[in-house]
């Protein structure tokens, strides 16, 4: 039997009940139905310094940096929502990627990134559901040779998306193309890696 495929999930937000992360969730239903095993981790839970390699060469990898690097190591493919701070991804999200695309004693960078496939989203409480940032998350991600679907999603007003703090999409349109987005992942991952369910 082929090895199922893996997916990272996670969401540039380090708010609680943020919009991204409920966002992301609704599209990891779609890649879980899809057939794939998917691990959603939270950045809160990864704390670590804004990227210095003055400090990187004194002090080491940072340990949580380091954990988080053999996640991104051990999966096929990501999923990644981000909100928009300011036009553009969020500190939080691009700080997490500077540490683990850089090389550490365990995980040559190549492993990490290189060649795999991701699927983007972003949203925000405003008319343009964060379609800036998803520019700006694609330029960074390619620079590190990560190959981006084409298919991508902003989802504006996504307060309205949600009854409150709740992690159910109320929204069914926006709701399906997420889990489209999703699926259209896992199927990406089989077609290029010759991986089943």
């Amino acid at each position: 039997m082929r090895k199922k495929i893996k997916i990272l999930a996670f969401a540039g937000s380090l708010r609680e009940h943020a919009l991204s992360k409920r966002v992301l969730k609704t599209a990891i239903k779609g890649a879980t139905r899809a057939g794939a095993e998917v691990t959603y981790v939270d950045l809160r839970d990864y704390p670590m310094p804004i990227y210095n390699l003055d400090d990187h060469e004194k002090n080491g990898f940072d340990e949580h940096a380091l954990k988080l690097q053999g996640l991104f190591t051990q999966h096929d493919g990501f999923l990644i929502a981000t909100p928009e701070y300011n036009g553009s991804l969020s500190a939080a999200l691009k700080n997490a990627i500077d540490w683990v695309s850089r090389p550490s004693d365990l995980y040559p960078r190549s492993a990490v990134f290189t060649g795999k496939f991701a699927a983007m989203m972003a949203s925000s409480p405003g008319s343009l559901g964060g379609v800036r940032s998803l520019s700006h998350l694609r330029g960074v991600l390619t620079s590190i040779s990560v190959n981006v679907l084409p298919q991508e999603i902003a989802v504006p007003f996504a307060e309205d998306k949600f009854a409150g703090d709740d992690e159910e999409m109320i929204d069914e349109t926006m709701k399906v193309r997420l889990e489209e987005l999703g699926d259209l992942l896992v199927e990406m991952l089989k077609k290029t890696h010759g991986h089943g369910e």
